[in-house]
């Protein structure tokens, strides 16, 4: 022990020991601090922390540590404990959002007068920018792309797609479960067209029944049916010169079916009643959440068809499949929300975060959407909080039966491998690496699925 220790001891008792941590803290710009005790719980926990793995005060104070540091890897975290010193170790560590972050830890443990271990305090250093949280990212990594906001690899790889088919004339077929934002491609494909300052328009194909859905297509002339007491232009005519957007496209009758291959391949088409044909210079952009392929071996559609609409498919991946997305997302709807409402949330518990993260969006970013609606409708405060979010949130997950039977996949087999091949232009590497097989294994279930 150094001769100025019985001063140091004095100067801690006047200002506290707490009071010193903070200071410390403070000084360790960028770095994380904390302190645990003799049973791994944290005792102090720095601001610095909080921004570098996203828990704050509250989530982890007289906890175990290894509740807010988690190895990325999946690997228990272990606190320095008996080990008595961790110099300068590289690791990877979960933050509270499901982002991940490289850190070099320094660790010092303490012992009492028996040599007991007492507890010890660490320090974890970002490194470089690979280390800071999601919100503080380089904003580059964050692609904005007419309404589609994402750090996903596969979402980005689809953005560039769409703005590299939108300079051609070529028909697309946007795939991706409800809610996943295919209007909004469909819409980009549009806006960086040439067709940018003609009619963008959209139906819905399973909204209306066949007759309807005819009629709003084609239109009618006067006296066609009952109740058509005037003439009535449809959408491929109020779209001439831009964009149809035909969404649910799979749920289209066969009779209509036939009569869109006939406006595809001759550019016309005659309205219900009429008797001449109408020329047209319309784009078509379609969008389904089944597979057509499937459709067509189960004589739901035509195959000539599908093989018009689907000359560039893009596929949307399902926000599950895309964790970083989740809470970008999450911040971008909470600041439009924090601008208009009475309430405005500041952060995000962990307890809750882990559930966003977690749940399975089977409703997608439309569902987001109304869990965050539902949040600033129901929760009061500055946090969002696991109460704050739908029930559902919140349901106890019972352990699967071995007697019960097992789910069924949201996409069968050949089903996903046909997505992957779209996804990655008919490469096998890349597809079989983005469903985890090998190239193997990949190359003999597309030969079983006759792919």
């Amino acid at each position: 022990m150094s001769p100025s220790s019985p001063f140091l001891n004095r100067w801690l008792s006047q200002v506290g020991p707490n009071v010193a941590l903070e200071a410390l803290a403070e000084l360790l710009d960028g770095g994380a601090l904390y302190v645990v005790d003799s049973q791994g719980q944290v005792l102090f926990w720095s601001l610095g922390a909080q921004r570098l793995l996203g828990f704050s005060h509250d989530d982890v104070l007289g906890k175990p540590c290894r509740l807010a540091i988690r190895c990325a890897d999946g690997r228990p975290f272990c606190c320095v404990s008996e080990q008595g010193r961790i110099k300068d170790a590289a690791v990877e560590l979960e933050r509270a959002d499901g982002g991940k972050v490289r850190v070099r830890r320094n660790a010092r443990a303490f012992f009492d007068a028996a040599g007991v271990f007492a507890g010890a305090l660490e320090v974890l250093w970002p490194e470089a920018a690979l280390a800071l949280p999601l919100s503080l990212q380089a904003e580059e990594e964050t692609e904005e792309f007419h309404g589609l906001v994402t750090r996903d690899p596969a979402m980005k790889q689809a953005c560039r797609i769409i703005r590299n088919v939108a300079e051609t004339e070529a028909t697309v077929l946007i795939r991706g479960e409800t809610g996943v934002g295919k209007e909004l491609a469909a819409q980009a494909v549009h806006r960086e067209s040439h067709r940018r300052e003609r009619p963008f328009l959209a139906i819905n194909c399973a909204a209306l029944t066949p007759s309807l859905l005819e009629s709003e297509l084609f239109g009618h002339v006067r006296g066609a049916f009952t109740g058509a007491v005037k003439d009535h232009a449809g959408l491929f005519q109020r779209a001439d010169g831009g964009t149809l957007f035909l969404d649910e496209v799979a749920e289209l009758p066969l009779e209509l079916q036939a009569k869109l291959l006939r406006v595809l391949q001759e550019r016309s088409f005659t309205a219900v009643g009429g008797d001449r044909a109408v020329n047209i210079d319309v784009r078509i952009v379609a969008a389904t959440h089944r597979s057509l392929r499937e459709q067509v071996k189960e004589g739901k559609f035509r195959e000539d068809l599908m093989y018009r609409l689907r000359v560039v498919p893009v596929f949307l991946p399902p926000l599950r499949e895309r964790r970083l997305d989740v809470n970008l997302l999450l911040w971008r709807l909470i600041d439009r929300h924090n601008a208009r409402g009475t309430r405005k949330l500041l952060r995000v518990e962990a307890e809750a975060m882990r559930a966003l993260l977690d749940h399975a969006w089977p409703g997608n970013v439309r569902e987001l959407q109304n869990v965050v609606e539902y949040a600033f409708a129901v929760g009061r405060g500055e946090a969002l909080r696991l109460e704050d979010l739908p029930p559902e949130f919140r349901e106890v997950r019972a352990e699967p039966s071995v007697f019960a039977a097992p789910p069924v996949p949201a996409l069968d087999e050949a089903t996903r491998i046909r997505d992957a091949l779209d996804w990655a232009g008919g490469k096998i590497d890349p597809a079989a690496k983005r469903l985890g097989m090998s190239r193997a294994t990949f190359w003999r279930k597309r030969k079983q699925y006759g792919l």
